[in-house]
């Protein structure tokens, strides 16, 4: 599988708790915050409901 590098850019606040926790559950929660992973379809369909919230490079 391919790796990805996901960087949060933009703030939970004000956010629907279904987000927040997404955001959790990929390993990021601050801004700046950078995590590199598979790109399964589970992690694709995370970065789908939060692509506003994150930057995806291929690593």
């Amino acid at each position: 599988m391919a790796k990805v590098i996901i960087t949060q850019t933009r703030s939970t606040i004000d956010r629907p708790e279904k987000q927040k926790r997404t955001i959790q559950a990929l390993g990021l929660g601050k801004i700046n915050r950078s995590v590199e992973v598979e790109l399964t379809p589970q992690i694709a369909g995370m970065i789908d409901k939060v692509n506003h919230l994150v930057s995806v490079k291929e690593a």
